[in-house]
C-alpha cells in the first residue's frame, strides 16, 4: 500500500512512499525496546539536555516544517508556525518539570523508609491524526521521552512528511538511536503492533471507532491506554457576556485549523435575550473570513483536509437542513481546485436531528437558542461527546454552575478551549479516557511503584 502527500489546496499529490513491511516493522520495535533500554537509565539532565535540543531545532527551523504542515493537511502557514512553536514549548516544559513530576514521593508508614516512585514502562504506540501533525505526536513524546518511555509513532497515512520530520528531530536531538520512530504502516497493521509483547501501552488521538478498536485490543492484551477522541464542544453565551469579544474568540474557536479540530467550538448556545443580536455579528464575523490559498499571510481558512472529507462535511449539512435546521450562511462546497469549503452557520437545530449532538469535523457552526443557562447546560450534556467546553459570560455564579455541571473533561470561561502543557488534556464519556500533559501526562505511561524498606 502507497502511503501518499497529497497537497489540499490544489488536489496534487506531491510525494508517495512504500509502506514499511511487517519485517521492517518488527525491527523498529526491537530498536524501540533496545532504546527504552539506554534511555531508563540517562539522568533527567541528560533527557533534557536532548529536548532541548529538539526545541532549539524546532525554533531555529520554524518555517521549514511549517510548510510541511501546509502542504500535506492545508492548514494557513500562520497557523502552521503556531503549532511549530507549541511543540518547542512543550518540549521545553518538560525539559524543565519533568524531573518535579516523577521525584519519589515519600510515604510516612512503619517502613524505615517507605515511597512512590515512578518508572517508565517501556516502547508505546502512539497513533495520531492529521489535523495537528506535529502537536498531537510531541504532547506525547515530549512527556514520554523524559519519562524514559521509547515512541512508535503510527501517525495518519496522509502526513508521511511530518511523521518522519518528528522522528528525524529527535535523532537530531541526540536521543538514542530508535527512541522514537515512524512506522509508515497502515491501519490494517496496528493490531499486529500492539499485540506485540515489546509494546508495553498505547495512545491514541482520533476517532470514536479507532479508539474502541484500539482500546478491545488492549484491554485484552491489559495493556494501559489513554484515548483522546472526537468531540462536539458547546460555546454558551450569557447576557452578561462581552458580546464582541465572544463573537471574536467563537469565530477563531469554531475555524481554527480549517475547521478540523476536535476541541473546536461546535455548538452555540445562546440566551434568548441576546440571541438575535449575537447570531447577526456571527454571520458578519463568518462572512469576513477570508477562504483562500494557504500560504498567503492574509487566509483565515484554507483547504479541508481531503475531498472526501469535504464531500462528508456537505453531506451531513444537507441531511441538518433536510432534518429541519436551516441555512443562515455559508456551509458549502467552493467549487474549482483544492478542497476549500466556505464556512457557515446553521441554526433551526431540534433534537432528533442528527446536527444537534453529532460532531461536524469542518467550519460550520450550530446555533441554538436557549432561555437559560441550565437549558444551555442541558442541551450541552444532551451528546455522548465530553471533550471540551466554553461559557462567557460576567456572572461568576454562571461561571461556576457551568463548571460544576457541563459533563467535558475542560471548562474554560471566557476563553475558548485550548491545550496547555501546563495542564491536563482529555475527555469523558465517548471523548475518551485519560489525560495528556502536565503531570498527568507523563505519569500516564510510568509505573508507580511502591517502595518500602524495612530496615
Amino acid at each position: 500500500m502507497a502511503i501518499q502527500t497529497l497537497n489540499p489546496a490544489t488536489g496534487e499529490v506531491v510525494k508517495t512512499f512504500d509502506a514499511h513491511t511487517e519485517a521492517q516493522t518488527d525491527a523498529a520495535i526491537a530498536k524501540s525496546l533496545a532504546a527504552h533500554h539506554v534511555l531508563r537509565d540517562w539522568s533527567f539532565e541528560k533527557r533534557a539536555k536532548a529536548m532541548r535540543k529538539a526545541a532549539k531545532i524546532l525554533k531555529d527551523e520554524t518555517e521549514h516544517y511549517a510548510k510541511i504542515l501546509t502542504l500535506e493537511m492545508g492548514k494557513t502557514f500562520a497557523s502552521a508556525k503556531a503549532e511549530v512553536e507549541k511543540c518547542a514549548w512543550v518540549c521545553e516544559h518538560y525539559a524543565d518539570n519533568a524531573q518535579d513530576y516523577l521525584a519519589d514521593e515519600i510515604v510516612e508508614t512503619d517502613a524505615k523508609k517507605s515511597y512512590r516512585t515512578y518508572l517508565p514502562l517501556g516502547p508505546v504506540l502512539a497513533v495520531m491524526p492529521w489535523n495537528y501533525p506535529y502537536w498531537q505526536a510531541f504532547r506525547f513524546a515530549a512527556p514520554a521521552l523524559m519519562a524514559g518511555n521509547t515512541g512508535l509513532l503510527k501517525h495518519s497515512s496522509n502526513v508521511p512528511q511530518s511523521a518522519l520530520a518528528i522522528s528525524e528531530i529527535f535523532d537530531r536531538a541526540g536521543f538514542p538511536e530508535g527512541a522514537f520512530q515512524t512506522l509508515l504502516i497502515g491501519g490494517s497493521a496496528v493490531e499486529h503492533v500492539l499485540r506485540d509483547p515489546r509494546v508495553r501501552a498505547a495512545t491514541l488521538t482520533g476517532s470514536e471507532p479507532a479508539g474502541s478498536s484500539v482500546a478491545a485490543i488492549c484491554g485484552e492484551l491489559i495493556k494501559p491506554t489513554v484515548l483522546e477522541l472526537g468531540g462536539s464542544d458547546a460555546f454558551i453565551i450569557m447576557p452578561s457576556a462581552d458580546i464582541d469579544e465572544a463573537v471574536k474568540v467563537g469565530t477563531k474557536a469554531r475555524t481554527q485549523n480549517n475547521g478540523q479540530s476536535c476541541i473546536a467550538a461546535k455548538r452555540f448556545l445562546v440566551h434568548e435575550d441576546i440571541y438575535d443580536d449575537v447570531k447577526a455579528k456571527f454571520v458578519d464575523s463568518f462572512k469576513a473570513l477570508k477562504v483562500g490559498e494557504p500560504m498567503k499571510e492574509d487566509t483565515d481558512v484554507g483547504p479541508l483536509v481531503t475531498k472526501q472529507a469535504r464531500k462528508d462535511i456537505a453531506a451531513q449539512v444537507e441531511m441538518a437542513i433536510t432534518q429541519g435546521a436551516r441555512r443562515v450562511f455559508g456551509a458549502e462546497i467552493i467549487d474549482g481546485k483544492g478542497f476549500y469549503f466556505r464556512p457557515g452557520i446553521l441554526d433551526n437545530i431540534e433534537k432528533g436531528n442528527l446536527a444537534y449532538s453529532d460532531e461536524i469535523f469542518g467550519p460550520v457552526a450550530l446555533f441554538f437558542k436557549v432561555s437559560s443557562l441550565s437549558e444551555a447546560i442541558k442541551i450541552a450534556n444532551d451528546t455522548e461527546f465530553g471533550l471540551g467546553s466554553a461559557i462567557f459570560t460576567a456572572d461568576e455564579d454562571e461561571q461556576q454552575q457551568a463548571i460544576r455541571q457541563i459533563e467535558a473533561g475542560a471548562t474554560f470561561v471566557n476563553s475558548m478551549t485550548s491545550s496547555d502543557p501546563r495542564l491536563p488534556f482529555g475527555g469523558i464519556k465517548v471523548s475518551g479516557y485519560g489525560r495528556e500533559l502536565s503531570s498527568e501526562g507523563i505519569r500516564a505511561f510510568c509505573n508507580c511503584k511502591t517502595v518500602s524498606i524495612a530496615h
